[in-house]
C-alpha cells in the first residue's frame, strides 16, 4: 500500500499527474483543484497517496493533505459516489469548505460539482453528517460545550423553519465574535440577524 509520494512532478495525463520517483513514474489522479494549483514541470511535488488495487485495475489519488484523502474515502463509501464523482467535490471544495457544507446541510454546495445530481448531493449531506474526518467540520472543532451550544442553537432555528445552511454561517460568525455566549445569546442574536 502506498500513503505518501514525493517525486519530481513532470507532467500531467487528463486528470492526473506523473511523478518521477527515483525513476519510476507514477500516474496519480487529482482534483482539479490540485490540477490548478501544480509546480512548474521539473520541481517537487508531494501527494498523499489513497491505493485501489481490483483485479483489472491499480489507481492511485493524490491529494495536498492527508485531510483531503480522508474525505476522499469518506465520500467513496457514499452509495452513487465513485472516484471520478469524489475528486469532482474535492475540485470545487476545500476540505473545510466540504466539511462546513456538510453539517450545514448544504446540498445545493455539494451538488454544485460535475456529475453531482440533487440526490447524490442529499445522501451525501446525509450519511456524512455525523462522520467528518477528526478536525474537518467547524462545529465540532470547538470544545465539547461550545459544539453542543452551536448545534442546540442550531436545532431550535431549523425547528423554527430557517434553512441550516442560512442559520450555520450566522451562528459561527455570532460564536466567534463572542465565544462567551450561550445558547440563548446565540439562538436571538442570530434572530436578529436573520430577521432583517
Amino acid at each position: 500500500m502506498i500513503a505518501y509520494l514525493q517525486g519530481i512532478f513532470t507532467g500531467t495525463r487528463d486528470q492526473a499527474v506523473i511523478l518521477d520517483v527515483h525513476g519510476v513514474g507514477y500516474l496519480v489522479e487529482v482534483s482539479a483543484r490540485l490540477l490548478s494549483q501544480l509546480p512548474a514541470s521539473g520541481e517537487t511535488l508531494s501527494l498523499f497517496i489513497e491505493t485501489y488495487v481490483r483485479e483489472d485495475q491499480f489507481r492511485l489519488f493524490g491529494f495536498d493533505n492527508d485531510l483531503e484523502r480522508q474525505w476522499f474515502k469518506l465520500l467513496m463509501g457514499v452509495q452513487g459516489v465513485g472516484a471520478k464523482v469524489a475528486l469532482a467535490i474535492l475540485g470545487i471544495l476545500s476540505p473545510d469548505e466540504l466539511g462546513q457544507s456538510i453539517a450545514a446541510q448544504d446540498k445545493a454546495m455539494i451538488g454544485r460539482a460535475p456529475g453531482v445530481g440533487p440526490k447524490v448531493a442529499q445522501r451525501i449531506v446525509q450519511e456524512l453528517k455525523d462522520k467528518g474526518p477528526e478536525g474537518s467540520f467547524v462545529i465540532t472543532d470547538q470544545a465539547p460545550s461550545a459544539s453542543r451550544e452551536l448545534e442546540d442553537a442550531l436545532s431550535a432555528l431549523t425547528n423554527l423553519g430557517y434553512p441550516q445552511a442560512t442559520a450555520f454561517p450566522v451562528l459561527q460568525r455570532l460564536r466567534a465574535a463572542d465565544p462567551s455566549s450561550g445558547v440563548q445569546d446565540l439562538i436571538k442574536g442570530a434572530l436578529r440577524e436573520m430577521s432583517q
